[in-house]
């Protein structure tokens, strides 16, 4: 690809921005809708945690397909067919008409979904060669995760009250449709010199792992552990992860580069990514479940309250992407951590009767958290690769943030799910006690991680594993 102006390049990231709040959007919009998807399509507590979790599954298992064959093919071709399979995912869950459909509807959007987010972010790694202005497009980046935290409450909770959940799904079909001709006009068409081999046994093995561990925790409070088919896929999942191991380990050029993760920094980001988004996807969901069914707050209400936590996202993210440019990623990181232990451990003292004085202080605490959190753990992922495998290693912090997100829903909802007594609305707070103090202890696992993935030892594994993909790669 040649070297573009300045002015063509922002183009390109903006257009590539759009995409990211397609994607982003749609999971902050369909949390708020929960509770009135759950009430029209008679879904249990675990149902809604499919909804979100269908989505997430599919994006983490294919995400890291769709960057090498973004690579292989090019990338301009494959961001275009994934934002039309979007678009028609969205327009498909408008018109479903009971559960078992809206989650089948909610998999063809991932599907999309997984063409566009590490594509994207291939585009930008391969626009921006300079490692500052990297970083700093890297920010902004982030900082459409907080607009879209901002405005999809908002937007979805306006939308539910007025036109029924189904319009939720209408609004990414103009966004989409923008975005697709912008990027047929404006970005240029770039593939990576020497494109990875499909595995396609390391991709089955991927999506068996993953959805049996999630089936496994979404499902056992319910059937509990002694049932037959949770002790069945717990084995399947066991099985599935010695399997891929032993499968990647064995390929030259594997689904996973099991080799990246010899690198501390990469490997610590990959961990804080999935604490960081779990804790994302924990909020979220006690968060609409609480304001909702406990509080018997609108959604639009429900939205507003959200707002401390999705405007200080907005803020921080680019501060975060430059500050990380300049300084490296410890102060962003040891910020997130202060941000997600102060915020949980403060949720932990909800009641059903707590003021918004008090519930606003936590979320915007969990906002700076994960404000702070996005860019060092793109710009880690990324940093010291080949650029011609962008899209194999960014597509690995892509994949970890769409796991942890998946984890987080799982975790959370199971452990309401088995704590509740009584009805939901008077035995959701103690039940989701101990989810919060879960995500209290992710935040402890992102503070330690600030320090030991950041310091002198930590730079030389991820300068020799670097040097090592460079002859690789040559």
């Amino acid at each position: 690809m040649s070297e573009l102006t300045k002015r063509h390049r922002y183009l390109v990231l903006a257009i590539c921005c759009m995409s990211l709040f397609l994607v982003s959007i749609d999971n902050t919009i369909v949390n708020v809708a929960l509770p009135a998807i759950g009430s029209d399509l008679r879904a249990s507590v675990s149902g809604l945690q499919w909804i979100i979790d269908a989505y997430t599954l599919v994006l983490a298992s294919l995400l890291m397909l769709g960057g090498s064959s973004a690579d292989r093919f090019g990338r301009k071709k494959f961001f275009m067919i994934g934002t039309a399979l979007f678009i028609a995912g969205s327009l498909l869950c408008s018109v479903a008409t009971s559960l078992g459909w809206l989650v089948a509807f909610r998999m063809v959007q991932a599907v999309g979904g997984s063409m566009m987010n590490p594509v994207a972010m291939s585009i930008i790694t391969n626009t921006f060669t300079d490692p500052k202005e990297r970083a700093g497009a890297i920010g902004v980046w982030g900082g459409v995760v907080g607009i879209s935290m901002a405005g999809g409450p908002l937007i979805g909770g306006a939308l539910v009250r007025s036109a029924g959940w189904e319009s939720i799904f209408w609004v990414n079909v103009p966004i989409g449709l923008i975005a697709l001709f912008m990027t047929w006009k404006f970005v240029p068409e770039s593939k990576a010199a020497h494109a990875r081999r499909f595995d396609p046994a390391g991709q089955v093995l991927m999506i068996v792992l993953l959805a049996s561990v999630v089936f496994t925790i979404i499902e056992m409070p319910t059937k509990g552990w002694s049932s037959p088919t949770i002790l069945a896929t717990a084995t399947i999942a066991v099985a599935s992860l010695l399997g891929f191991l032993y499968v990647e380990t064995h390929r030259t050029e594997p689904l996973v580069e099991l080799s990246f993760f010899r690198s501390v920094p990469f490997s610590g980001a990959t961990v804080i990514a999935v604490c960081a988004f779990g804790s994302l996807g924990g909020f979220l969901f006690l968060n609409t479940l609480y304001l909702q069914d406990v509080r018997g707050y609108s959604p639009l209400h429900a939205g507003l309250y959200t707002l401390p936590m999705a405007l200080m996202t907005l803020i921080l993210a680019p501060i975060s992407g430059r500050l990380t440019g300049s300084r490296g990623p410890r102060t962003s990181l040891v910020v997130a951590g202060v941000g997600f232990i102060v915020s949980s451990l403060m949720l932990t003292q909800l009641t059903a009767t707590t003021s918004f004085a008090w519930l606003a202080l936590p979320y915007l605490v969990f906002g700076i958290g994960f404000g702070m959190v996005n860019a060092p753990i793109t710009n880690t992922a990324v940093s010291g690769m080949p650029r011609s495998q962008a899209g194999v290693a960014s597509a690995v912090a892509s994949t970890s943030r769409q796991v942890g997100q998946s984890l987080g829903v799982a975790v959370v909802g199971s452990i309401v799910t088995a704590g509740l007594v009584g009805t939901f609305a008077d035995g959701f707070v103690d039940a989701a006690r101990s989810a919060w103090f879960v995500m209290t202890g992710a935040g402890i696992i992102v503070l330690a991680l600030a320090f030991v993935t950041t310091g002198s030892w930590a730079r030389g594994t991820a300068e020799r594993v670097a040097d090592r993909s460079s002859e690789l790669v040559a």
